[in-house]
């Protein structure tokens, strides 16, 4: 909704050919992760969606100040994940604490969340990168 709210073509945004190398690598490298590391890195990893919703009603408040050209339909996914994604960041933050509970499950819990932030920092570096070239 978010990409026809601000006039691209559905088709050309859900067939992913714009998708930046990195981009595309980075999550098939998380998702390689999640699916061969026990559950509970993979929900530790998760944790770095416990500062989402905060970001992404900046975001939201931010493009209705910047680019008020943007069809206010194209919020909604936004403006219904952010208190659903507080519930999930929350019960994601217990799982943690209730089955990390040794020393090594919970080195193990940061070093997931590490590689996330890794992983989503590579993203943020691919989409950079492809901006100026």
């Amino acid at each position: 909704m978010l990409a026809e709210a601000v006039g691209l073509d559905r088709a050309e945004v859900t067939d992913e050919r714009h998708v930046a190398r990195g981009v595309r690598f980075a999550v098939d490298g998380y998702l390689h992760f999640c699916q061969t590391r026990p559950w509970t890195d993979g929900v530790a990893a998760a944790l770095t969606e416990m500062f989402s919703p905060d970001h992404m009603a900046q975001r939201v408040t931010a493009w209705r100040t910047h680019y008020d050209w943007i069809d206010p339909a194209g919020y909604a996914y936004f403006e219904h994940r952010i208190p659903t994604a507080r519930k999930d960041s929350a019960r994601t933050l217990e799982l943690v604490l209730d089955h990390c509970v040794t020393a090594t499950q919970q080195q193990a819990a940061l070093d997931a969340l590490a590689f996330k932030c890794d992983v989503l920092r590579a993203m943020l570096d691919a989409v950079d990168y492809g901006a100026d070239r």
